[in-house]
C-alpha cells in the first residue's frame, strides 16, 4: 500500500560553493553563437542581450549570490522537503515545498502549482497577499510545491511519470500537512496538474480549482461541432486564436527534442539562459523583467536538484500517456474558476471553454497580462481568488469550516 513518509525537514536554499565556482568557470569560457545582421528577435534572443546578461551574471549577480539566496529564503519561507512515496513502483521522491500559514485559523488551504519555465518562485509575489488577514476578503494557508524534476525536488527515475503521478504527489503532500480538504491554483503545467487533482481527488479532497491558463482545460469533444464554432469567431477572438496557433502542438514538439536539447541545457548556463529568457520575454505582456529577476529564475533551474533537463521530460511522458492530446478529458466533478489574461500563449474562444466545462463557476477578464500571471499581475490574480472564494463568491465555504475570515 502506498504511503506518505513522515520525513518532513526544514529547508533553506544553500548552493554548495563548488557549484558556484563551476558556474563562474563556465560563464568565463562561454562561446557565443554567430548572429546575422539586423536579426532583432526574429531568430530568438539577440546576441547583444545574451552578451549583456552573461556579463552581468558573471561579474555582478553571481558574486552576490549569497545575498540573492538569503532574499529567496526570506521571501519563500518557511520551506520544507518531504519524501512522498508514489504508486506504480516509482518509489519515494523528495519534494520541496513552501508552507506559509495565515494568522487566520480558518484560512482556506490552497495548493499553488507552478508551470514551465517557471518554478516555485512564481508564488513569491502572491504569497504575502494570499495569507494577508483582512475582514474584507478571505485569507489562505498556502502550500507551493516544486513539482518533481523542478527546482529543489527530486526527479523521478522511472519512465511513465506524468500528470497522474504529479497529481498524486501533490495530493499526498497536502494530506501529509493535515489538509484533507483544499483548493488549488495553477497556470501552464500547474493548470494541467491541478485539473488532474480535481479529476482524481475531487470532491473528497480537492474542493475547487482555479487556473489562469484556460487552454489547459479546453477540449473539443465529439459532441461539439468544431466547424460551427470556428466559423463564428468574432473580430476580437480571431487575432488571439491565430496568435496562439504556433504553440498548439508544443507538447508533441517538446517531446521530440527536449531530451536531446537537455544535454545542452545541463551543460551550458548561457544556453539555458537563452532558452528560458526568450520565453520570459515573448510569453509575457510587455513585462519589464529586471536582470536580477531573469537570472534568479535561470539560476534556480541551473542549481536545481536534478538539473535543468529533468523538468522537460514531463512533455514526453504526456505525449505518450495522452496520444489524443493533453487537453482531453477536461470535465471535473468540482467547481473551476478561470482568469483570462489576453497575452497568454493559448487563447481560445470563450464559448468553447464554457461548452467543455459544465462546472465553470467563476470567470474574470483582464485588460493586460500574459503567461506568467502570478508574477506579472499578482494583485489581479489574488483579487480573483479572493472573489471566487470570498463572501458572495461561487466557492465561498467550499472547504467546510474554512471561510478564510
Amino acid at each position: 500500500m502506498s504511503r506518505t513518509l513522515n520525513s518532513e525537514k526544514p529547508f533553506q536554499i544553500s548552493i554548495p560553493s563548488s557549484d558556484l565556482t563551476l558556474l563562474q568557470q563556465k560563464l568565463e569560457l562561454v562561446r557565443l553563437a554567430h548572429e546575422v545582421d539586423n536579426a532583432g528577435w526574429d531568430y530568438g534572443v539577440p546576441l547583444s542581450e545574451i552578451k549583456r546578461l552573461t556579463a552581468y551574471w558573471k561579474d555582478t549577480f553571481l558574486p552576490k549570490w549569497r545575498d540573492h539566496e538569503a532574499k529567496l529564503n526570506e521571501d519563500l519561507g518557511p520551506q520544507f522537503t518531504r519524501d512522498i512515496e508514489v504508486d506504480g513502483g516509482f518509489g519515494k521522491i523528495n519534494v520541496h515545498h513552501v508552507h506559509r500559514k495565515s494568522a487566520v485559523v480558518d484560512a482556506v488551504p490552497l495548493l499553488f502549482v507552478h508551470g514551465w519555465p517557471g518554478s516555485v518562485l512564481e508564488v513569491k509575489k502572491i504569497l504575502p497577499l494570499l495569507v494577508e488577514e483582512s475582514p474584507d476578503h478571505p485569507s489562505f494557508h498556502v502550500v507551493a510545491v516544486s513539482l518533481p524534476g523542478y527546482g529543489f525536488s527530486e526527479a523521478p527515475q522511472k519512465k511513465g511519470f506524468e500528470a497522474v503521478q504529479m497529481a498524486e504527489v501533490c495530493n499526498k503532500l497536502m494530506l501529509s500537512l493535515g489538509y484533507t480538504e483544499y483548493v488549488t491554483q495553477g497556470g501552464d503545467m500547474g493548470s494541467l496538474v491541478t485539473r488532474k487533482i480535481a479529476q482524481i481527488y475531487g470532491p473528497k479532497h480537492s474542493k475547487a480549482w482555479h487556473t489562469n491558463s484556460p487552454m489547459y482545460v479546453f477540449i473539443l469533444t465529439v459532441d461539439m461541432d468544431f466547424n460551427a464554432h470556428y466559423i463564428t469567431l468574432n473580430a476580437v477572438e480571431s487575432p488571439h486564436i491565430l496568435s496562439s496557433v504556433p504553440y498548439s502542438c508544443s507538447p508533441i514538439f517538446y517531446s521530440a527534442i527536449l531530451q536531446t536539447l537537455g544535454y545542452s541545457l545541463d551543460d551550458s548556463p548561457v544556453g539555458l539562459l537563452a532558452w528560458i529568457y526568450e520565453k520570459l520575454v515573448n510569453w509575457s505582456d510587455g513585462y519589464s523583467w529586471t536582470d536580477d529577476e531573469v537570472l534568479t529564475w535561470i539560476s534556480v533551474y541551473w542549481f536545481s536538484k536534478s538539473g535543468p533537463a529533468a523538468s522537460t521530460r514531463i512533455y514526453y511522458e504526456l505525449a505518450q500517456a495522452y496520444p489524443e492530446g493533453i487537453f482531453s478529458g477536461v470535465q471535473t466533478p468540482i467547481p473551476v474558476g478561470h482568469s483570462y489574461f489576453p497575452k497568454d500563449i493559448f487563447v481560445v474562444p470563450r464559448r468553447w471553454i464554457k461548452a467543455a466545462n459544465p462546472t465553470l463557476a467563476f470567470e474574470s477578464d483582464h485588460e493586460g497580462g500574459g503567461h506568467f500571471a502570478a508574477h506579472e499581475r499578482p494583485e489581479e490574480l489574488v483579487s480573483d481568488l479572493r472573489r471566487m472564494f470570498g463572501k458572495g463568491g461561487p466557492c465561498y465555504g467550499v472547504v467546510p469550516g474554512k471561510t478564510g475570515y
